[in-house]
């Protein structure tokens, strides 16, 4: 599916320009993406006298991020870096040399928000070495994993960690490795004609005030791109999964992980590695926002369904970040997906003969194998520990989620042991070695 039916796109247009026209936006543009492809694009406002197109730039502030973030996990699947190295192992000589990689990525590694210097986003930025030899124990805010604290100065060092391992700055990093696999050549550290100018909107008249734009030295891995809409859709496809020749589907999934949460327990949103989470009405969205002064930007992108969704304005404040969300909700009310079509799969016997009802103790359970020929355990009253478990070359298997992440289930004569939890066709059955010994069901 490529594009949205007419009455879907009128809704979705109707949508942004009230945007559009409501909050004061110069200019406004917006899509939606499906399988991989640009499904709809609109554009209200004007660049330059004329409409903004698809290929006409904006700022994408803090979206750069999550680019910078990918290459950081490049250099983790090359075995570079580990996650859980300290950053002063790469980058040394500042008084954050105990923070580790994933910290840095999550932004939950304390640092503070801004980096020492005059206002960042509005002035011309030093270079590494000037940034760095500002920076005093001072600047470390929280305890290193203790929470989430969004920090633009953690990516000015993941920035130049990507630099000094790649030989290169940053950015020709991200360019070589991101944007031109996946084909976003209109993304560039500066604006490139057709783009947007950045303004701030006067709070109480229609007039317009023209925000600088400067080159931010080691902090443009904080938010220095510019990008095109047609560009973030493919950012966006890449997101819901079309991630070959960039990353592989487990590194991308693993960067889609809650790491740090801003609302504890409710957990509606946070950070994976390098990208911005959120949970909203039964979806699990991963993308970024972003503002620079005189732009603001959005992408969501929806794994389960692969659908994402992006905006970009040249204005400092305005957009409500409903926009996105808004957008998905019509589409899926004007064309919800329909689900896919079940079909029968072939499986050994002996992978059938597993399935069936199993007991933890007295905790039954459902083990189901999957189209994909996995295993799935789940509890019967679905209050107990599940996962999924994929096949290992040794006869085991591999949980894949939930409790059992990453730990083993091997399958005997008339049990499973899965690391040490010993489950049997009856509750307690005799016969098995279960730790502790069976005794008899008293009457």
């Amino acid at each position: 599916m490529t594009q949205v039916e007419n009455t879907t796109a009128r809704a979705l247009l109707r949508r942004l320009a009230v945007e559009q026209s409501e909050r004061r936006l110069p200019s406004l543009t917006a899509a939606i993406v499906r399988d991989g492809d640009l499904a709809w694009f609109g554009g209200r406002g004007q660049v330059d006298g004329a409409a903004p197109a698809a290929g006409t730039q904006y700022r994408l502030g803090s979206i750069t991020k999550s680019l910078v973030a990918t290459v950081v996990m490049r250099l983790r699947d090359e075995g570079v870096v580990g996650l859980l190295d300290p950053v002063g192992r790469h980058v040394p000589g500042t008084p954050f040399d105990e923070v580790t990689i994933a910290q840095l990525l999550s932004h939950s590694g304390g640092l503070t928000a801004e980096p020492p210097t005059e206002w960042w986003e509005r002035t011309p930025g030093p270079p590494a070495a000037e940034l760095f030899a500002k920076l005093t124990p001072g600047e470390l805010k929280h305890r290193p994993g203790r929470m989430l604290h969004y920090s633009n100065l953690g990516y000015a060092l993941l920035g130049e960690l990507v630099a000094r391992h790649r030989g290169t700055s940053w950015y020709e990093a991200v360019r070589r490795e991101v944007l031109e696999p996946l084909g976003m050549t209109r993304t560039t550290p500066r604006p490139i004609a057709p783009h947007a100018t950045g303004y701030a909107v006067h709070p109480w008249a229609d007039v317009l005030l023209e925000e600088p734009e400067h080159d931010h030295g080691a902090m443009g891995a904080a938010g220095q791109l510019w990008s095109s809409a047609a560009d973030l859709a493919r950012w966006a496809a890449f997101l819901a999964g079309d991630a070959e020749g960039v990353l592989s589907p487990e590194t991308l999934a693993e960067m889609r992980e809650p790491l740090s949460v801003s609302d504890g327990d409710a957990w509606t949103d946070g950070f994976g590695l390098g990208l911005q989470l959120a949970r909203h009405d039964g979806r699990r969205l991963c993308g970024h926002g972003g503002s620079m002064p005189g732009f603001l930007a959005g992408v969501w992108s929806d794994p389960a369904s692969r659908t994402g969704v992006l905006f970009l304005a040249n204005a400092t404040s305005g957009v409500r970040y409903t926009l996105l969300t808004d957008l998905l909700a019509i589409l899926d009310e004007h064309e919800p997906r329909l689900p896919e079509e079940w079909r029968p799969a072939t499986h050994s016997p002996g992978l059938l003969a597993l399935t069936g009802l199993w007991h933890w103790g007295p905790v039954p359970f459902h083990l189901r194998v999957l189209p994909d020929g996995n295993l799935s355990l789940t509890a019967v009253a679905n209050s107990g520990r599940g996962s999924r478990f994929v096949p290992q070359a040794d006869g085991t298997w591999l949980g894949l989620d939930g409790y059992y992440t990453g730990e083993t289930l091997r399958v005997e004569a008339d049990h499973l042991n899965l690391n040490t939890f010993i489950l049997t066709r009856e509750p307690y059955q005799q016969g098995t070695p279960i730790p502790g010994g069976a005794g008899e069901w008293q009457a």
